[in-house]
């Protein structure tokens, strides 16, 4: 072989080296770079910062919203207890008053058959003065003692041929139209006041879920690890987006409107 041959030849075995080992170079760079890019998490450490303070602020914010509805279902419901108390005790007073007029015409009705009865005797006896005498009697007593109820009955019990006036149907019912009344509205009151109470434990168990967010917020920069804090962000968030959700299907307490509080009194 010559001189030149060899020459050559080493020339080309040096080129095969080179590119050998610019191919392996080409090769430890792409893999290099492929294993940084699956390596890079998706979160920075700065974007995590950036958004924990972004949902303190907004949590910290819907936990005082929480907190005053929540206070105002109670005022509701304390003062729907009281007007409800104080409906049903003017009920039970309407009531008994209803029972006293009740007993008040029975009693006045008894009295008038006795009249009644001997009014039939001095017929029977034609006795004109005493029947004169007891039917002045009877229409006196009548319009000092019978309640406009038992007018009433009377007159239905003339024009139906009845033998008592408390026969008429629904008649009892009268001397309690006023308490009934009353008693119902206590009891819509009531339930009402009830309503109130059950929103504002709704409106607590919200802000315990954002106290709960709250927490885990705070300790998302105790985690040295960021998929770590990246899994304990994403639960904070998701907390958050459920409470805020459930809030927003409580109702707001009765005759809210939150332009009064700014206006002047």
């Amino acid at each position: 072989m010559t001189q030149e041959a060899e020459k050559t030849e080493v020339m080309t075995e040096a080129e095969t080296a080179e590119d050998v080992q610019k191919e392996e170079t080409a090769s430890a760079e792409t893999a290099s770079n492929e294993v940084k890019k699956k390596k890079k998490p998706w979160l920075s450490e700065n974007t995590i910062e950036v958004v924990v303070a972004i949902l303190l602020g907004v949590t910290a914010l819907l936990t005082a919203w929480a907190t005053w509805i929540g206070s105002l279902h109670g005022g509701n419901q304390a003062t729907n207890y009281t007007k409800s108390n104080n409906i049903a005790s003017e009920g039970n007073s309407e009531y008994n008053a209803g029972m006293q007029l009740y007993l008040s015409d029975l009693m006045a009705w008894n009295t008038m058959m006795d009249y009644s009865f001997d009014l039939s005797l001095a017929e029977m006896e034609k006795d004109t003065a005493k029947v004169e005498l007891l039917n002045e009697k009877l229409e006196n007593y009548l319009k000092q003692n019978a309640s406009s109820i038992l007018m009433e009955g009377i007159l239905w019990m003339n024009e139906n041929g009845e033998i008592s006036p408390f026969n008429m149907p629904g008649i009892t019912d009268k001397y309690f139209v006023k308490a009934n009344e009353l008693l119902s509205r206590s009891r819509e009151i009531l339930e009402e006041g009830q309503r109130d109470n059950a929103r504002g434990d709704a409106y607590n168990l919200v802000n315990v879920v954002y106290s709960l967010v709250l927490f885990l917020l705070g300790i998302v920069g105790i985690f040295k690890r960021l998929p770590n804090r990246t899994a304990v962000l994403i639960i904070a968030f998701i907390a958050l987006v459920l409470a805020t959700i459930y809030m927003c299907t409580i109702p707001l307490p009765t005759g809210f409107d939150i332009t009064s509080f700014a206006s002047p009194k």
